[in-house]
């Protein structure tokens, strides 16, 4: 039996990947943080089968500790502070947890566990205003703190790779979406606001930029990709995405057609949604993911929104 170890395990990917893993065999271990309010609704479901440690990426001796204890074969990074927009508010604080964080679990897992496999969530963001479509070998360009801690971790990942032989790799992940995703990223936000339209609930949805584009994937599609990185014989960089570009708008209209809701009478422009610094397309060139390891995406946009609003309705009724 294999031991996995996951930082972020609360979150949209961390859940989907911990039951993915439990599916495999593993023996799974998880970091959250020490909160008033323990945010585990995505995981209740499996709790009893995974060990939940409390850690924080700021701490060394924190992430070294659990390191220790739970002596893993393979380790997934998927903490950060992962808003883009939060991200120019609270730059320090991003490139501690989202950057430093990276170096912090290295340089534990090179003293302790130097054997074990890591895997690193890099972002398309990182691209930034790199013409689409983007692949491994596009030239980062990051608009944001947290594009530029995602870009630090990405290359201190390849630094440990080369200078200490570390079987350690990034997964350079296009927007990837799902019913857990969180409420204050856009697509989420709509989703949630249509379920509780279409449920007799009045209100406005105030919205940023509609015009930027992006490739949206499935988020359980994504952490299995995850793991296909870590069984490879050398370790190596993807880019994963599903090739597919739609703007905010086209989401926002599919979903309310989906739903027979007309947006035009719920949606709000706000400016103060707008990022300080754009990045306008992102769009993934995976082809190296689909001759390697395999990397088809199933489910493609019209899927994807169908899902997360049936969700969403559904989820809303039955708390009514």
């Amino acid at each position: 039996m294999k031991t996995a170890l996951i930082t972020g395990i609360t979150g949209q990917d961390g859940s989907y990947l911990a039951e993915f893993l439990l599916d495999k065999g593993y023996e799974v271990h998880g970091v959250v943080r020490r909160t008033s309010s323990l945010n585990t609704w995505r995981i209740d479901h499996i709790l009893p089968d995974i060990s939940l440690y409390y850690g924080d990426m700021t701490d060394t001796s924190s992430i070294a500790s659990i390191i220790k204890d739970v002596y893993p074969d393979e380790i997934y990074n998927l903490a950060a502070q992962s808003q883009v927009r939060t991200s120019f508010i609270c730059p320090d604080s991003t490139g501690d947890i989202t950057g430093l964080g990276v170096t912090r679990i290295l340089e534990s897992a090179r003293t302790i566990v130097p054997h074990a496999k890591i895997y690193q969530a890099s972002s398309s963001e990182m691209f930034g205003s790199s013409s689409p479509p983007q692949n491994e070998r596009t030239p980062f360009n990051p608009k944001s703190p947290y594009a530029c801690a995602k870009l630090y971790a990405h290359h201190m990942v390849n630094v440990y790779r080369e200078s200490y032989g570390m079987y350690a790799c990034c997964g350079i992940m296009f927007n990837h979406e799902s019913p857990r995703r969180g409420l204050d990223f856009v697509t989420r936000k709509i989703t949630n606001a249509i379920a509780h339209i279409a449920t007799g609930h009045d209100g406005k949805l105030k919205l940023g930029n509609l015009m930027a584009v992006r490739d949206w994937g499935y988020a359980p599609e994504y952490v299995e990709c995850m793991w296909k990185m870590l069984q490879q014989d050398q370790p190596k960089d993807y880019v994963i995405g599903t090739g597919e570009p739609h703007t905010v708008q086209e989401f926002l209209d599919y979903a309310f057609e989906y739903a027979g809701l007309n947006p035009k009478k719920y949606v709000e422009t706000d400016s103060t949604l707008f990022r300080p610094n754009e990045v306008n397309v992102l769009v993934a060139d995976a082809s190296k993911a689909k001759e390697e390891i395999g990397w088809t995406p199933k489910i493609k946009f019209k899927k994807l929104v169908e899902i997360m609003v049936d969700v969403d309705i559904a989820r809303v009724k039955r708390n009514n």
